[in-house]
């Protein structure tokens, strides 16, 4: 394969230099025949750490529109997903080059009747250690558990899980060296789930002061997915007139989410981009969701690194292109750092050390 040249401002370091590409890694030794390829500013790949390949509103869909998703995604810049729950098995797109690098949680685990119809393996808290064991095996380092939901003569959100379910389900996981995290909405199941050793929390919005203390010592990452937060008072629409009570709750919810979630970033706690593309929402937002991130206080550059250098680092990639590293990244004309919406513009994209938009 011929070299490849790509000039301009590296992020984060946010030095100009000429990046080469040879046999899918980055360079910076001069290839005298390499091709140039792109100027601007170089952004190592877009990351969307909350994401559903596999599954629409209905549940899980069939591998044409599987791909569909994926491709959307990696045309937006997202080169490397967190899939954070699918009904489907997406291990195949392992095998494909030109998709995005895939990070699979296997299949949410939920309580019985009380997620999603047709997303979730549908269990008893007693249950919870042998399944958390399964999507271990099965998936590729996460297992996802629903925090809470409805629970009808509650009417209300509630904890799905008991604390000894949850520490048994903890050690199980991380003995096999998987992590854990969990969509949670409200603010009672938290307390269980982050003392029990959760690795991450998906939305938050039910966070508090203490509880984000307890986050940043035992270093709980979250995944606010802030263009889903805007879904809230459509949610407590839908579930008036059987749940008034939920439907408060969420728009209370709803209305303090800039100050729970801005609370918890300045606070320390580490932060990542996530779309939750696949259930209401379309693919390929990452750029709309790093834009909504800012908007709850997160400076530029912390925006833009939850969604790529940072978030790559705590998925176990390299973050910085630094020399040797994979060539994914993405070319942008204008410094995304000065204008976030430019992000929505990608110039150029290189997966695997090969330009594939």
């Amino acid at each position: 394969m011929s070299a490849l040249r790509f000039r301009g401002v590296v992020l984060p370091e946010g030095e100009p230099r000429d990046l080469y590409v040879v046999d899918g890694r980055v360079t910076y030794e001069p290839q005298p025949s390499a091709e140039l390829v792109a100027e601007g500013w170089i952004v190592p790949g877009l990351v969307d750490a909350h994401c559903h390949i596999g599954l629409d509103e209905h549940g899980a869909v069939p591998e044409d529109v599987q791909e569909r998703q994926a491709l959307d995604d990696r045309d937006a810049g997202t080169l490397l997903i967190r899939d954070c729950g699918s009904a489907a098995d997406t291990s195949w797109i392992h095998e494909r080059d030109d998709l995005p690098r895939l990070i699979r949680a296997g299949r949410h685990l939920a309580r019985t009747k009380r997620y999603l119809r047709n997303y979730a393996h549908e269990i008893e808290p007693e249950q919870l250690p042998e399944y958390v064991a399964r999507e271990a095996d099965r998936g590729d380092g996460w297992v996802k558990l629903v925090g809470d939901w409805i629970e009808r003569e509650a009417g209300d959100l509630t904890p799905s899980w008991t604390r000894d379910s949850l520490e048994q389900a903890m050690k199980v996981a991380h003995d096999r060296g998987a992590r854990v995290t969990a969509h949670v909405f409200g603010e009672h199941a938290l307390p269980d789930l982050i003392h029990s050793g959760i690795d991450c929390i998906e939305h938050g919005t039910g966070l508090d002061t203490g509880l984000i203390d307890t986050m940043v010592a035992n270093n709980v990452a979250l995944v606010p997915t802030a263009k889903q937060l805007n879904n809230f008072p459509g949610y407590a629409d839908a579930g008036e007139a059987r749940f008034p009570k939920y439907a408060e709750h969420m728009r209370a919810l709803h209305a303090r989410r800039r100050e729970t979630i801005g609370a918890a970033y300045e606070a320390g706690v580490a932060i990542y981009a996530g779309t939750d593309a696949g259930g209401v929402l379309p693919h390929g937002l990452i750029g709309d969701e790093v834009l909504e991130l800012a908007t709850y206080g997160l400076t530029p550059e912390d925006a833009l690194g939850a969604a790529s250098w940072r978030a790559r680092e705590w998925l176990g990639l390299d973050g910085a292109l630094t020399e040797g590293t994979a060539a994914d990244f993405v070319v942008f004309e204008q410094n995304p750092l000065e204008d976030l919406r430019i992000l929505k513009q990608p110039r150029r994209i290189v997966l695997r050390g090969a330009v594939v938009a």
